[in-house]
């Protein structure tokens, strides 16, 4: 059985090409994918070459995350989920390229405890549930955000899902003018525009290695910085404002199986509205455009790709 996958061949070098894929084994489920999103962090990062070296790492590679689909085909011990509509967080399914993360492609086979049953009048949306993931895992780490820092997909989530959680509506500074609309019940603002410097809970999401000495002059005495996105560089900063301030750091990494959980149940009754993330859709045949467009392109907020033409 084979598949039409998104490669990376080397950085910023991509192909759309048919890949074998490994056999079904009984508790597998084959899932054709409907939609996949393109993240503007890690695969970014993936893109460019300067992912850090982890298990599974190198070239060719299948990307992505962040698709959705529906059961086509299962193994012996996995027959009832058949035409589950699913959320699959990634695949390593492929003869001849590695599959980190393995999502985008438009059929793939994988562990039916991987293949997670979301709802499907969700639509598009449901692509966004690892993302939701990831910021529902920061918070339940430690103190809700009262400042956020970035307004891209993951910091709107962060402060969505703080209002959800009956918290107070966090500020969220922005440094792209561009990106400080699409606010909902929480102010968006310029860090010129902001004074305090009595913050508690400060959690970045901008990916900007050089941000913490700023943020840690914004620190209310024994405030907590949280590390939500992804770094490429070193991670430094001046010891003796961070000594004055009592400064604590935490850094949350990915999601669990029990942060996606929690998340449906949110979707389903309705407290977390994922609406208004996704700025662009294009056929997946369009891969080789989209992916810089994605990473470049400063009103793409979150790209995804239709793969509906091409199963």
């Amino acid at each position: 059985m084979d598949t039409l996958a998104v490669i990376l061949e080397q950085p910023e070098r991509l192909a759309l090409r048919e890949l074998e894929l490994t056999p079904v084994g009984p508790s597998d489920v084959v899932v054709d994918i409907q939609w996949s999103g393109i993240s503007s962090g890690t695969e970014k990062l993936l893109w460019t070459g300067k992912m850090p070296q982890f298990p599974g790492m190198g070239y060719p590679l299948v990307p992505g995350y962040e698709s959705i689909g529906r059961v086509v085909e299962t193994g012996a011990d996995a027959r009832g989920r058949m035409g589950d509509w699913v959320f699959v967080p990634g695949a390593n399914c492929y003869e001849g390229a590695r599959g980190l993360f393995g999502g985008t492609a438009s059929r793939v086979v994988v562990p039916s405890a991987r293949a997670f049953p979301i709802p499907e009048r969700i639509g598009e949306a449901g692509v966004l549930c690892a993302l939701s993931a990831t910021a529902l895992h920061a918070i339940n780490g430690g103190t809700p955000p009262d400042l956020i820092i970035g307004h891209g997909v993951l910091g709107r989530l962060l402060a969505r899902l703080t209002i959800a959680l009956g918290a107070p509506a966090p500020v969220v500074w922005e440094t792209q003018e561009h990106r400080r609309t699409g606010a909902s019940g929480y102010h968006v603002i310029a860090p010129n525009e902001d004074a305090h410097r009595d913050y508690k809970s400060i959690y970045d999401v901008s990916g900007d290695a050089s941000i913490l000495d700023g943020l840690i002059g914004r620190l209310e005495k024994g405030g907590e910085i949280t590390l939500a996105g992804f770094y490429a560089g070193r991670i430094d900063f001046a010891f003796a404002p961070a000594f004055q301030a009592e400064a604590r750091l935490r850094i949350a990494a990915e999601w669990k199986p029990s942060d996606l959980t929690a998340i449906r149940a949110m979707i389903e009754c309705r407290r977390l509205d994922l609406g208004g993330l996704i700025s662009t859709r294009r056929p997946a045949h369009e891969a080789a455009d989209a992916y810089p467009q994605a990473f470049n392109d400063p009103d793409c907020l979150k790209m995804i790709l239709d793969w509906s033409d091409a199963a």
